[in-house]
């Protein structure tokens, strides 16, 4: 992630657990998830969907085994969209978040996969010029960069 990014999914990153993980943070922080996905409810649905769409590629991967396991005995809503069995998997799409120093971003994506490292997806984020997703955007990254030069300052 460059520092954008980092700055841009904070919410998710904050549990401090890694690799960090977003169907865990939809599950398992359901507070601070809802207050950051605007269309919370699709978000949960749609991660348990691509979930079980990987269990499915991959159904002897340990480390998907045990996220499945942790959210099952943690979560009664994750359960109930396992249960449900949908598979999805999404290339392109709007998330809508709720950041906590910029407000609400309308952003578009698009998932790549990347040839040289197979199974590894990048995920673009866009907004169109000129739009309030676009200054936020613009304003994250000016937070950012001024993150970046207070700790330079005091290091």
């Amino acid at each position: 992630m460059n520092p954008v990014a980092r700055a841009l999914h904070s919410p998710v990153l904050a549990d401090g657990r890694r690799p960090a993980n977003t169907t865990r943070f939809v599950y398992l922080n359901p507070d601070a998830a809802q207050e950051f996905f605007v269309d919370y409810d699709q978000i949960t649905r749609d991660a348990a969907a691509m979930l079980r769409l990987e269990a499915g590629k991959n159904p002897h991967d340990k480390a998907l085994i045990e996220l499945v396991g942790e959210l099952s005995t943690q979560s009664e809503l994750f359960r109930k969209h396992w249960a449900s069995q949908d598979v999805r998997f999404h290339r392109s799409g709007r998330k809508r978040l709720r950041h906590p120093v910029v407000g609400q971003l309308d952003l578009d994506f698009e998932a790549m996969e990347l040839p040289s490292e197979p199974g590894l997806l990048l995920n673009v984020y866009t907004a169109a010029v000129g739009t309030p997703t676009a200054d936020g955007i613009k304003l994250l990254a000016s937070w950012v960069a001024s993150q970046d030069n207070l700790a330079t300052k005091f290091e």
